[in-house]
């Protein structure tokens, strides 16, 4: 509380001495600050440096005498509470404001907050700032070798994949897209390197996964997994978190498992989620399942998540768009979960004008996911698109009601809350 005061203080001296308008919170941007450079922590404290490119020299005066207490105010707090802070679990949630959350808006509405969730998420060509995701599909297959034996998954021709993939992806960047999330698995035609390189050519930021595909009857699960425990899975796709994927500095942003549709879930296919969870509870990365229709499987996972205290929101559902229960998914989504349709195609435009609509009435479109659920190179064959949405389904959208800023939300705002790196406790 103490903080937010100080960072409150600071932002009224600014406005009250630059003779400009009244700076608010929601109103600093760097034509106003022309340049913020936030120190992080150091010693488990805040502190800010905030260079004034605009204001007079009073401004600075005063700005500067303040910071210097709020330092000390800082060092205060941090004797006071060190022994509290050394009590803490570390992947525990820390729900108290810092003065750069509170400044740069990182913490999500319910308030939650910790060390790996102020801004960062990975892509194929490093980390950037979450705010940097803009306009993004969340379910999409730049490539995969769906179909192929596993031990051929890996194996492309270069040259024909990026004479597909990559100009159809420029045409992407040219309707707004910015950032796609490829869930392709590693066993089912993940390739970071190549992707790296198709990112480099379109300017498309790409993100990576972690984890194994269930589905499909299990045929891209590896041999070695079904005799590993899911701690020693879990360590796999931890290092691939922290040190890189197959030797290289390309890390994952965020996990990818599936069930198999129309049955109940497998051994094989629960021991890989209690592996996702946790590689969630030791990176903070979100889980994004393939559940589709299966209610069963459905019902599993809810299950597991509660066993190890983990809010829905740690969830995607993905594939919802094909479970026909509204009731179903509203209820989840109400508690937090990510509702993922995303097979947007020409011909079902209409049904999710309805769908939408109805999240929107019960006022839950902030937990909607879109994306097509398409491959820029399937095995090798023609491309399944990833554009209607843009011209089709958001004009349509236009024409129901719907406004620019529900649109927004959907595909700018919910993308960065939904794959925001936190640990998502029930109990914090």
């Amino acid at each position: 509380m103490r903080q937010f005061l100080y960072c409150s203080l600071l932002l009224f001296v600014l406005s009250w001495s630059s003779g400009e308008a009244k700076v608010t919170i929601e109103d600093i941007h760097l034509d106003k600050l022309e340049y913020i450079s936030l120190i992080k922590r150091s010693g488990n404290y805040p502190l800010i440096q905030i260079y004034l490119m605009k204001y007079r020299p009073t401004t600075i005066l005063f700005s500067s005498m303040l910071l210097v207490f709020l330092s000390i105010g800082c060092r205060f707090d941090k004797k006071m509470e060190s022994a509290e802070n050394q009590m803490r679990d570390a992947t525990s949630i820390d729900r108290e404001y810092s003065p750069e959350a509170i400044i740069l808006g990182f913490f999500p509405p319910d308030g939650t907050r910790n060390p790996t969730a102020l801004s960062q998420i990975n892509t194929v060509k490093g980390p950037i700032d979450i705010s940097e995701l803009g306009v993004s599909l969340t379910h999409e297959h730049i490539m995969s070798n769906y179909g192929k034996e596993i031990n051929k998954t890996s194996n492309y021709d270069s040259v024909q994949l990026f004479n597909q993939v990559i100009p159809y992806l420029k045409n992407l960047k040219s309707l707004g897209v910015n950032s796609i999330f490829d869930c392709t698995t590693e066993y089912f035609g993940r390739r970071v390197d190549l992707l790296k390189r198709i990112s480099e050519a379109t300017d498309i930021q790409i993100i990576t996964n972690t984890g194994f595909y269930g589905a499909a009857d299990d045929r891209y699960i590896p041999e070695f997994a079904y005799g590993a425990s899911a701690k020693a899975i879990s360590d796999l796709w931890i290092d691939e978190f922290k040190n890189g994927i197959q030797g290289t500095d390309i890390k994952p942003g965020f996990i990818k498992l599936a069930f198999d549709d129309g049955k109940p879930p497998s051994d094989i296919d629960k021991k890989l989620f209690e592996a996702g969870i946790l590689t969630h509870l030791n990176t903070g990365l979100t889980l994004a399942v393939h559940t589709g229709s299966n209610r069963e499987a459905l019902e599993s996972q809810m299950q597991l998540l509660k066993d190890n205290d983990i809010h829905p929101s740690a969830w995607i559902w993905t594939h919802a768009n094909k479970f026909k229960d509204d009731i179903v998914l509203l209820d989840l989504a109400a508690k937090g979960a990510w509702i993922s349709l995303d097979g947007v195609n020409q011909s079902n435009i209409s049904e999710y004008i309805r769908r939408l609509n109805l999240f929107k009435q019960k006022k839950l479109l902030h937990k909607i996911l879109l994306s097509h659920d398409g491959n820029g190179f399937p095995s090798g064959d023609p491309i399944r698109g990833f554009e209607v949405i843009f011209k089709g389904l958001i004009p349509e959208m236009l024409t129901n009601g719907f406004t620019e800023d529900d649109i927004h939300q959907i595909l700018v705002r919910n993308p960065k809350e939904a794959f925001q790196m936190r640990i998502r406790k029930n109990d914090d």
